[in-house]
């Protein structure tokens, strides 16, 4: 049953203007306080040391040095192994008595990341805690 007849009903509408206002409203918000910057490259300075060789005592230490195509030498010996454990113990060797020597890495600037890891590995096995590298000045 229609009672209403003569009348035309209207169908509810939406106005989005208001929600179109609010959103302009944000995205220039977030415009506005967002910092746009492009990284195409890390840029790393290394550290250079300009320190003095301190004049106390040191303790025991065992000079490794990695030539440039990997070659391994402890304490001026040439030194070849397989697997960090077995460089392990040519540092153990080396130390003799020491309970805790110093290592000091002497790496070339050329020789891969991985020569030096696996020194820093083997000492880790040996249970050496000292570690560190030795550098050159840059002559001015």
């Amino acid at each position: 049953m229609n009672f209403r007849k003569g009348r035309h009903r209207e169908e509810p509408e939406i106005n989005f203007v208001p929600l179109i206002d609010v959103l302009l409203v944000i995205l220039i918000f977030l415009m506005a306080t967002t910092t746009y910057s492009k990284f195409a490259e890390l840029k790393i300075t290394l550290p250079t040391a300009d320190a003095e060789k301190s004049p106390d005592k040191q303790p025991q230490s065992i000079n490794v040095a990695i030539s440039a195509n990997g070659q391994y030498s402890v304490n001026g010996n040439a030194t070849t192994f397989s697997t960090a454990d077995d460089f392990a113990l040519l540092l153990r060797r080396a130390a003799g008595a020491t309970a805790d020597p110093m290592i000091i890495i002497n790496a070339d600037a050329q020789s891969a990341h991985q020569t030096v890891v696996n020194v820093m590995e083997a000492a880790r096995i040996a249970g050496y805690g000292k570690l560190t590298f030795a550098t050159q000045t840059n002559a001015k």
